[in-house]
C-alpha cells in the first residue's frame, strides 16, 4: 500500500487535471446569452446586468481556488482507494456500465446529504449562502458558486473511494452533476409533467431558492428528487405561494468579497455577543436563523409561526 506522499508524488496525481465542467463553459455563456435573449422577447425581467456579471464572477474564483482543492482530494481518494473495505473494486471498475450506474445515485445521494446539511449547519451555510445571495434566478445564478464550499465538500463522498469506486470516476460523476444542475437555475421552464416525479427540474429547484417560508430549506436534489421525498424535504412549487427569490436578509450588493464572506462576519458578530459557551457553539455549529434571544428565527420555527407546520 501507497503512503500519502507516494501517493502525492505520483504521477497519476500529478497528471489529474481534468474537470469536465470546464469544457462546458463556452456552453454555459451560450446558454445564458440565448436566456437573455429568450427573456427579453418574453419581456420576462430576469437578469440584471451587474447582479449576473457578480454570479460569473464567483464561479471563476470558484474555479481558480478549486483546482487546488481538487488536487488535494484526489491525491487522498488515490489513497483511500486503496482500502477497498467491502472488496469490491474488482467489480467497480471504470470499464462496467453498470458500476457507473450505481455511481451516478451513490454520487447524488452523497450531494443530498452535503446540501442539506450545507442549509442546516451555520459555519457550512456561511460557506453555501453565497449560491442563494441574489434575488434573481436565472443561468448565471448556476455559476454563483462558493470560495469556502469546496473546502469541505469533498468529506461527504469519502465512502465512495474506500467501497471501491476510481478517484476518476468520482470526480468525473460529481461534474457530470454539476452540469445537469446548471440547467434548473431557470424560470423560462415551467413544470414538466411526469419528470417531476423523479428528477431534479427547474420548478424544484426554484423552490429551493425561494425566501419564502413555505419553501425554506427544501428541494436538496442534485439530479434526483427521490431522495427529498424519501427523507421528508420536497416541497412543490405553488402557483398560490409565488417564489421570491434571495435569502431572508439580502445583501445588496455585488462585491465578490461580501458575497463570499458576509455570513462569516455575522457569526463572528453572534459569537462575540453571545453570554455563554454553550450559546457560541450554538451560533456556530445549530441551523441558521438560531438565536439565543429569540431576535432571529430557523426555518422549522418561520414555519411554525406561519402555520405552515
Amino acid at each position: 500500500m501507497k503512503s500519502l506522499f507516494e501517493i502525492y508524488s505520483s504521477p497519476e496525481v500529478w497528471g489529474f487535471t481534468d474537470d469536465v465542467t470546464v469544457y462546458f463553459v463556452p456552453g454555459f455563456l451560450i446558454l445564458i446569452a440565448l436566456e437573455i435573449y429568450v427573456s427579453h422577447r418574453e419581456k420576462m425581467k430576469i437578469h440584471e446586468p451587474k447582479d449576473s456579471l457578480a454570479s460569473i464572477g464567483m464561479g471563476i474564483g470558484s474555479l481558480i481556488i478549486g483546482f487546488g482543492v481538487k488536487f488535494a482530494a484526489f491525491g487522498l481518494f488515490l489513497y483511500l482507494y486503496q482500502f477497498d473495505i467491502l472488496g469490491l473494486r474488482q467489480y467497480l471498475g471504470m470499464d462496467k456500465w453498470y458500476a457507473w450506474l450505481i455511481l451516478l445515485f451513490a454520487d447524488d445521494f452523497c450531494f443530498y446529504w452535503h446540501h442539506r446539511l450545507s442549509h442546516h449547519i451555520r459555519i457550512l451555510w456561511a460557506a453555501h449562502i453565497n449560491h442563494h445571495s441574489s434575488v434573481n434566478y436565472n443561468l448565471a445564478v448556476a455559476l454563483r458558486q462558493s470560495w469556502t464550499e469546496i473546502l469541505y465538500k469533498y468529506t461527504f463522498w469519502i465512502m465512495l473511494p474506500l467501497i471501491g469506486f476510481h478517484p476518476i470516476m468520482i470526480f468525473t460523476m460529481m461534474g457530470i452533476s454539476l452540469l445537469y444542475q446548471f440547467w434548473v437555475h431557470t424560470k423560462t421552464i415551467k413544470r414538466m409533467g411526469p419528470l417531476e416525479w423523479i428528477m431534479n427540474t427547474p420548478s424544484h429547484h426554484r423552490v429551493h431558492h425561494a425566501s419564502n417560508a413555505r419553501y425554506l430549506d427544501r428541494n436538496h436534489a442534485g439530479i434526483f428528487i427521490i431522495w427529498d421525498r424519501l427523507f421528508g424535504t420536497f416541497q412543490e412549487e405553488l402557483d398560490e405561494d409565488p417564489v421570491v427569490y434571495g435569502i431572508t436578509s439580502n445583501i445588496h450588493t455585488y462585491n465578490l468579497f461580501k458575497i463570499a464572506f458576509h455570513e462569516f462576519q455575522n457569526i463572528w458578530k453572534d459569537v462575540k455577543e453571545a453570554p455563554d459557551l454553550k450559546s457560541k457553539l450554538a451560533y456556530i455549529f445549530a441551523p441558521p436563523g438560531w438565536s439565543h434571544d429569540g431576535r432571529s428565527k430557523t426555518s422549522d420555527q418561520m414555519r411554525q409561526e406561519a402555520g405552515l407546520t
